[in-house]
């Protein structure tokens, strides 16, 4: 046993692991300094922030319209759909902004962008943006890609 042990000893000397340190917690210690800013921010999803504009006393604009479904990967003829619904006002799409008509509140745009990306994005299991819609009969399910969930959606407005 003797004679085995120093022909692995004479092996590995020279080699580059003379020069690593194996010690189990150095390594994890060192891993963890690459992670920190990883680690800092657990939630890789930010929810969208409306840029709210008013013209006059006549329009509000959101100017980041498009980005946000960019974000919520969803349709655009659906976020607007339910926007115009919950403000109870009429708008259209002009470019990648959308204009309503009368002045709403920055507020209450905010709380109902939120309250869609509640409703239509974001999975109750994992509460993670990764979902679908699935669309079976009547009734509209979001699917979630993350962790396989479905739930139906219970809302007067269907896609």
């Amino acid at each position: 046993m003797d004679s085995s042990e120093n022909h692995k000893e004479s092996f590995y000397k020279g080699l580059i692991w003379d020069d690593v340190d194996l010690d189990y917690e150095k390594l994890l210690e060192r891993a963890r300094e690459g992670l920190e800013d990883v680690m800092e921010n657990s939630e890789r999803f930010t929810p969208p922030v409306p840029e709210v504009l008013h013209e006059g006393s006549k329009k509000t604009i959101i100017r980041n319209f498009t980005e946000i479904l960019d974000i919520l990967r969803r349709e655009e003829n659906h976020l607007y759909k339910f926007l115009l619904q919950e403000l109870g006002t009429a708008g259209s799409i002009d470019n990648r902004r959308l204009v309503l008509q009368g002045r709403v509140p920055e507020k209450k745009i905010k709380e109902r962008v939120k309250l869609y990306i509640d409703t239509f994005v974001i999975c109750q299991e994992c509460n993670r943006p990764d979902t679908d819609f699935i669309k079976r009969g009547r009734t509209l399910f979001l699917d979630c890609q993350a962790c396989g969930g479905k739930r139906p959606i219970r809302t007067k407005l269907i896609a």
